[in-house]
């Protein structure tokens, strides 16, 4: 039985397009066939109600996994997409960094519970929160690729030495395996030149790990989340919907 390929989707800045990306690539890798898993491990939640879960109608969520010892399987739930499951994540999750703080391996928790179910899927993708804290930490443990949406803005380029900076901690005290699955360059404005020079500019810095594939701004995009719906099922023709196809192609033509 081939185990789940486990990639952590981060980035320490927020409004980079993270929970957008992590939302529409699972929902396209799923749609192609594959058993997804989706863990939303952001106190915001915007990943389990971008996939249609009332946040508060699940029995357990990914802080009573983390906290309370409640096994992965019992906190999943299926989502508006085929083949595609989430564990959500509610607001309490906001205190579970302190709360975790005086547990014994604190960083590998959400490792050890993964363990339980990386045999019924294909990918896990976690969507983290933009900061480096321990349920960031635990996601990085976990993870072994980590994909970095980028937004195609000026500021995109000061945030990306704080994350390599952050995957070598990583790498050299609590997980020696992680890698840099991809970069993803998101909100793409055609009309702006420096759009062009940020893509330019993370080419030179990721080289060969940065897809092909550019994620374009666009209104649906914005839009499908309040209808929790990925791209796909709310605007199947959109030139979103069609980036985020194309992304999940190229990702899965890397993995086969």
């Amino acid at each position: 039985m081939t185990v789940a390929k486990i990639i952590a989707v981060a980035n320490q800045k927020g409004g980079v397009g993270k929970t957008t990306t992590t939302i529409n690539l699972a929902a396209c890798i799923a749609k192609a066939g594959k058993r997804v898993l989706c863990v939303d491990i952001d106190p915001q939640g915007n990943t389990t109600s971008g996939l249609g879960v009332e946040k508060d109608k699940p029995v357990y969520s990914i802080y009573n996994v983390l906290i309370d010892g409640v096994t992965i399987k019992d906190a999943i739930v299926t989502t508006v997409a085929e083949n595609l499951h989430i564990v959500p994540s509610r607001k309490e999750l906001a205190g579970a960094e302190i709360e975790l703080v005086s547990v014994v391996s604190r960083e590998t928790v959400l490792k050890n519970a993964l363990k339980e179910v990386d045999e019924l899927y294909d990918f896990i993708f976690i969507d983290c929160p933009p900061s480096l804290g321990l349920l960031t930490i635990n996601s990085l443990t976990a993870a072994h690729t980590l994909l970095a949406p980028i937004q195609c803005e000026y500021y995109a380029l000061e945030g990306i030495s704080d994350l390599m900076n952050s995957v070598r901690l990583i790498r050299d005290r609590l997980n020696p395996e992680l890698e840099v699955e991809g970069v993803v360059l998101t909100m793409f404005d055609v009309r702006t030149n420096l759009s062009a020079q940020v893509v330019a500019e993370v080419k030179k810095f990721f080289k060969n790990k940065v897809y092909t594939t550019i994620i374009p701004r666009s209104v649906r995009l914005g839009e499908a989340p309040s209808f929790g719906l990925p791209i796909t099922l709310y605007d199947p023709k959109c030139a979103g919907a069609k980036a985020y196809e194309a992304l999940a192609e190229e990702f899965l033509s890397k993995e086969f």
